[in-house]
């Protein structure tokens, strides 16, 4: 008996440790320096990508002021708005139609790549020598000023030589562009260029600071998962691979900026970071092998630019149908993947039946507590025997005092007489930690449920309970001190604490004094503890608890019946 305590108060304790550590210890979080006057204080970081390394690039240069003046095109798609400043055919202007940064009906919507102060884009280009190659100053011109859906764009530019270099760029799909970069080579001389493309980020980004999720620079490259802090990049300054396969860029918690060079041809890739006097710029970049282009000749590179929301199915279908070699790991699902994803496709099949992810989650606890019956069963009627036996286990205390080993001994004789397997109540709580921690990683890194309403006061799944008691549950209108968040607890983590308070007076008390007081406390530990944690997963545990409480219930029921009928 007191080894199932230890085990049950083990699993409880690291449990608490596993989920109260961000609370309690947060990651720390970057402060932004201020810029002076409002001006653009980005500083040159390295040579131009003209400048190639052995392999991968120096980082990119970006212009010290920003011009307005300079020409663009501009991006309107049904998902996507922004411009392409044709002053180095940077794109650096690309805003998400489909979301906002907050509920509010007025919020702005989410805009990922943009110019200025902290600019963040994709530009492309070629490394070689012998001829004048284009820059982040070259003006390039463009056969029209609208990139939509079905109208490519080409920009084209010739040097003093007279090679001209085109970017073709067109929509080939949700969040996903692609750029065909070709040379036509009509100088006096054969060349050999390598074509490159690259995603330059200045400033270190506010993050989330939680350990089970990264954000940063990503990529699976080697036919493997890369994935870098920032801070680890800037210690490091530049990361290199080689690789055939893959795709390389930065990730946020929800969004993704990558490049996808073409599949199945030979390229180097490089993280890079430097920093500069106010502000650090990281880069992530692939370059080619140069390819020899004769007088006369035109070469041409094809890749992709995916600048979007990262939907698990839509990087699913470009992994499965354009071949993206693992594309679908840029949402950070963990190490338990194997359960999570699943999880996910569960929820995501459905919502598409119940129309509410609040529903989905009840119907996929309902189906996990299915599921796992028969053993679940075999447990609660284990348990409730226990309880049963408490008496019992009383008058054994009672009549061999000290002598534990006596003790321990007749307990065994009785669990074996009556067919009790006292440690078979840590079954259901351990068959319901992974699903729970991989609910848990679902709703925190999934986009799909970000800003998912249940029903009542909950509008957002991913986030916590925004009624709490410091405001009567939304009766005051206080704004409430952070000093003063952690007991202003809101009402269904309060409903989950009462749940898990009624489930362990259906469990046999323990023995140990101690353990006892410990165990009655965790209700009001993991009320507080999940407070700060997404709706959705208080939800979760609180509807678990209560299909607990009826199953036991209904077991305790039975089995005190049949006492009865057999005394």
């Amino acid at each position: 008996m007191d080894e199932k305590r230890n085990l049950i108060l083990a699993i409880a304790l690291s449990g608490l440790v596993l989920l109260g550590w961000q609370y309690f210890f947060p990651a720390p979080q970057y402060v932004a320096p201020e810029t002076i006057d409002g001006q653009n204080q980005e500083v040159a970081l390295g040579a131009s990508p003209q400048a190639q390394s052995e392999v991968g690039l120096a980082l990119d240069a970006p212009t010290r002021d920003v011009d307005d003046t300079a020409p663009r095109v501009q991006i309107d798609t049904p998902d996507s708005i922004g411009s392409i400043n044709l002053r180095g055919a940077k794109i650096d202007h690309l805003a998400l139609e489909d979301y906002k940064e907050t509920l509010d009906a007025d919020s702005p919507i989410i805009t990922l790549l943009k110019d200025g102060v902290r600019s963040y884009y994709a530009s492309y280009g070629w490394t070689g020598k012998n001829v004048t190659l284009p820059d982040n100053k070259t003006i390039w011109q463009a056969d029209r000023d609208v990139l939509t859906l079905n109208t490519p764009v080409r920009l084209s530019w010739t040097s003093p030589e007279g090679v001209t270099f085109i970017q073709d760029i067109s929509v080939t799909d949700r969040f996903l562009l692609s750029i065909k970069q070709s040379v036509i080579n009509n100088s006096t001389q054969s060349l050999s260029l390598a074509p490159y493309g690259l995603i330059s980020r200045g400033g270190t980004p506010e993050t989330s600071g939680f350990y089970i999720l990264h954000e940063g620079l990503i990529g699976v490259l080697e036919e493997s998962l890369k994935e870098i802090d920032y801070d680890t990049l800037l210690e490091d300054k530049r990361q290199r691979f080689s690789s055939e396969n893959g795709w390389l860029g930065i990730t946020d918690k929800y969004w993704l900026v990558a490049q996808i060079p073409a599949q199945g041809q030979k390229f180097n890739a490089a993280f890079s970071a430097q920093q500069s006097n106010l502000e650090p710029r990281y880069q992530t970049d692939f370059v080619t092998d140069a390819q020899n282009i004769a007088v006369g000749e035109t070469v041409s590179y094809s890749s992709n630019l995916f600048v979007g929301a990262k939907e698990t199915t839509l990087l699913d279908r470009y992994r499965d149908d354009l071949g993206f070699h693992q594309f679908d790991l840029a949402v950070d699902f963990g190490v338990m993947y194997f359960i999570t994803k699943p999880i996910f496709y569960m929820l995501d099949y459905l919502f598409d039946f119940l129309g509410n992810f609040g529903l989905a989650i009840l119907a996929l606890t309902v189906g996990i507590k299915l599921l796992f019956f028969p053993l679940s069963n075999k447990s609660y009627v284990s348990m409730s025997k226990m309880k049963l036996l408490q008496p019992k286990m009383v008058e054994l205390k009672e009549r061999y005092g000290d002598d534990r080993q006596k003790l321990n001994a007749e307990m065994m004789t009785m669990y074996k007489r009556e067919k009790v397997n006292p440690l078979a109540g840590c079954l259901p709580i351990l068959l319901q930690i992974p699903v729970f921690f991989a609910l848990y990683k679902v709703l925190f890194v999934a986009i799909e449920m970000r800003h998912a309403p249940f029903f009542g006061w909950i509008s957002d799944l991913s986030a916590p309970d925004p009624l709490g008691i410091l405001t009567l549950f939304g009766l005051i209108d206080w704004q409430v001190p952070a000093v003063l968040a952690i007991v202003n607890i809101g009402l269904w983590p309060l409903i989950m604490g009462f749940t898990m308070w009624g489930q362990q007076k259906l469990n046999p008390a323990p023995a140990d004094p101690i353990q006892a007081k410990i165990f009655g406390l965790m209700p009001i530990f993991f009320t507080f503890l999940l407070a700060t944690f997404p709706a959705g997963l208080v939800i979760y545990w609180a509807w678990n608890n209560i299909l607990t409480i009826a199953q036991q219930w209904i077991i305790m029921r039975r089995l005190n019946k049949n006492a009865q009928q057999q005394t």
